[in-house]
């Protein structure tokens, strides 16, 4: 008898409690903002990073609250994500500027040494905190994939020692960028046809005995350039987009081939 009463008392208490975390939740639940639901439906949930937020719910709680209006900031998504937000904020479109990752280094194994005795190391991170010997170049791509291995559309491949990216099938994400260690990948607009595939600052003399196509620093595209868009800093080529015509004189010139102008279109121009 003692044992029925006993199951029979926790049985009612854990009666009680149910009930209570029922009532509990119907009476005490914080309503979702339907906003917010709204506005996060229409990201694509790469949780990037490209707008500049933490993720999609980032992005989309900061539209939802009117800490932003901003609905062009979702690069992967591009024009299409920015008019469906546009429309469910009732806020006017903003065009996108699609953007495309490109990697700053032509050091292949065929022309560069390579900076560290990688020593088995599967990671450009982990190769990126050891010595650099003093004949290897230390600004140039190591060649390990951390960026591929981050890539959401599989448009990195390692080829002959360094990355190389098809900007065809690019979103413009940025987290490969963000990964690389030595930081010689970039994001351009993907209308731009011409970029400085060299990332190494040192004078061109040193440079030349570690990558025979680094940049020499020796100002040609500059002088060549008729809208004044390249200009030599630390003995790196820069290329301001803004003034660039794509004429393609700097690439011609260029006595080691390190400026390339090619068609960079992404992926959103294929899909």
């Amino acid at each position: 008898m003692e044992i029925i009463i006993c199951a029979a008392i926790v049985g009612g208490i854990g009666l009680i409690l149910s009930i209570a975390l029922v009532l509990a939740s119907k009476f005490l639940a914080v309503k979702q903002d339907e906003t917010f639901t709204k506005v996060r439906a229409c990201l694509p949930g790469a949780n990037c990073g490209a707008c500049g937020y933490s993720g999609c719910d980032g992005y989309a709680q900061a539209l939802a609250s009117g800490q932003t209006d901003k609905t062009n900031l979702c690069v992967p998504g591009a024009d299409a994500v920015s008019k469906a937000l546009s429309d469910t904020l009732g806020t006017e479109f903003c065009d996108v500027i699609e953007q495309v990752a490109v990697v700053n280094c032509v050091g292949t194994c065929n022309v560069a040494k390579k900076p560290v005795e990688l020593g088995g190391l599967q990671s450009c991170a982990a190769a990126s905190l050891l010595p650099t010997s003093a004949d290897g170049c230390a600004y140039g791509c190591l060649g390990l994939g951390d960026c591929a291995a981050v890539c959401p559309e599989n448009a990195i491949c390692l080829d002959n020692g360094i990355a190389h990216i098809d900007t065809r099938k690019c979103i413009g994400c940025g987290l490969c960028m963000r990964t690389c260690p030595r930081k010689v990948i970039s994001l351009i607009a993907d209308v731009e046809q011409t970029i400085v595939a060299c990332s190494n600052k040192e004078k061109g003399a040193v440079t030349r005995l570690k990558c025979t196509s680094g940049g020499i620093g020796c100002g040609k595209c500059e002088r060549n350039c008729p809208s004044g868009a390249i200009k030599v800093v630390n003995n790196l080529a820069h290329i301001n987009h803004d003034l660039c015509d794509g004429c393609d004189k700097c690439a011609a010139g260029c006595p080691v081939g390190c400026i390339i102008k090619s068609d960079f279109s992404g992926y959103h121009r294929f899909k």
